[in-house]
């Protein structure tokens, strides 16, 4: 991305709400720029969605929980049945009441999939994880559960995007990427 785009993008992340002239005035461009930049980045796919950030806490969610599932591998070796699995995985997710923020394939500390949720409390999340158990029972060889209370103010950092896109702010883009090019080869 170019230097522009990647600030554009960071003021979008910070607040979504502005209008193109303030969005404009943010990133020192004009106001047509500000828009043709915009929709660039979403028709390119760099914006996904705009949307709120609720105070979980005050809407009724006590617990974040950062659930760690293994897969029986032997089970998912050929496309065909991973794809099976993702299936039935996302359908018996799609069950539950709770709300599922995040479930991505990855791996490190020996699990296979993470699943960011939100839950009222306890009970409602003992229940998420038995959903998730019994739903996959053939497929899930091990579950953990990290549980963050939500309603805990103190030594914490509220839930935001603003330091995103400070650190989007930094990253390098084409134009910084193509002035180090150029400065290197030079005598």
């Amino acid at each position: 991305m170019k230097e522009l785009e990647l600030r554009m993008l960071a003021e979008l992340v910070k607040n979504s709400r502005r209008s193109d002239r303030e969005l404009a005035k943010s990133i020192g461009t004009s106001q047509p720029t500000a828009t043709r930049l915009r929709m660039k980045l979403e028709k390119e796919g760099y914006v996904r969605e705009y949307t709120a950030i609720p105070n979980f806490s005050k809407i009724g969610y006590s617990i974040l929980a950062i659930t760690f599932v293994k897969l029986d591998l032997k089970l998912s070796q050929t496309k065909k049945e991973l794809e099976a699995f993702k299936e039935r995985h996302y359908a018996e997710i799609a069950k539950t009441p709770n709300a599922v923020v995040l479930m991505k394939r990855g791996m490190g500390l020996g699990y296979d999939i993470s699943i960011l949720s939100l839950h009222e409390d306890y009970a409602a999340c003992d229940q998420f994880r038995d959903a998730v158990r019994e739903g996959m029972s053939s497929w899930v060889t091990d579950i953990d559960t990290f549980l963050v209370n939500i309603k805990d103010e103190k030594n914490s950092l509220p839930f935001s995007l603003s330091l995103l896109a400070n650190h989007i702010m930094h990253l390098p883009s084409e134009d910084k990427k193509t002035n180090t090019t150029a400065s290197t080869r030079s005598p």
